[in-house]
């Protein structure tokens, strides 16, 4: 949308005022952009670790499993597995990263950690198998988190590099190009009152 002004000293002067608070939020705005680039990072990165550690526990668990059902038949497995180890709960809430909601997943469990079934009947492998997923649950829930602020990060980031490109590339262009063209009007307004001035100071002159 173009810019409306009207060739004026007051218009120049709001103008002006108007541009110097775009430059202002211009560079709060990229500095909200990198930060929010850096933060980014952060949680890509923290995302990449927790995403091939969970990958590598549940390989364990998975190998564990296949093990335990080597020495065991389908219904002892699922006997043994029939209870859970031990009741847990997961808690959401919400934490402000620069001003943006993100998710805060905690788990909370008993203390300790007790196998739900007799060790007469079973093996190692089905032991190592339910640690394995005991452990990964945590990293489960950390990952959601992470990915869930990185997906929310990425969306800020795009409203922030737009915003920042519309003052960048069209609001203060546009500021510079309209005060620009006031103040050459405002210029040529002067040169003509000074040249009709000129002109009545040399007929009163002849007159006289």
């Amino acid at each position: 949308m173009a810019l409306q002004y009207k060739p004026t000293r007051m218009e120049l002067s709001n103008l002006k005022k108007r541009r110097t608070v775009a430059i202002r939020g211009h560079k709060m705005m990229k500095d909200k952009r990198d930060e929010l680039v850096r933060r980014f990072i952060i949680l890509a990165r923290r995302n990449q670790t927790l995403r091939v550690e969970m990958e590598k526990k549940l390989g364990e668990a998975m190998q564990n499993f296949v093990l335990a059902r080597a020495v065991m038949s389908s219904n002892e497995v699922e006997e043994a597995l029939l209870y859970p180890a031990r009741a847990i709960g997961v808690e959401a809430e919400k934490q402000n990263v620069l001003s943006i909601p993100v998710p805060k997943l905690s788990l909370e469990t008993q203390d300790g950690f007790v196998y739900p079934y007799g060790f007469a009947t079973t093996g190692s492998d089905l032991d190592g198998a339910v640690q394995a997923l005991a452990e990964v649950l945590p990293l489960m829930l950390e990952l959601a988190e992470v990915e869930k602020a990185t997906s929310r990060l990425a969306d800020e980031i795009e409203k922030t590099r737009r915003r920042v490109n519309a003052l960048e590339y069209v609001m203060i262009p546009q500021f510079d190009a309209a005060i620009h063209d006031i103040q050459m009007k405002l210029e040529e307004n002067e040169r003509g009152n000074t040249s009709r001035l000129m002109k009545t100071k040399e007929m009163l002159a002849k007159e006289a």
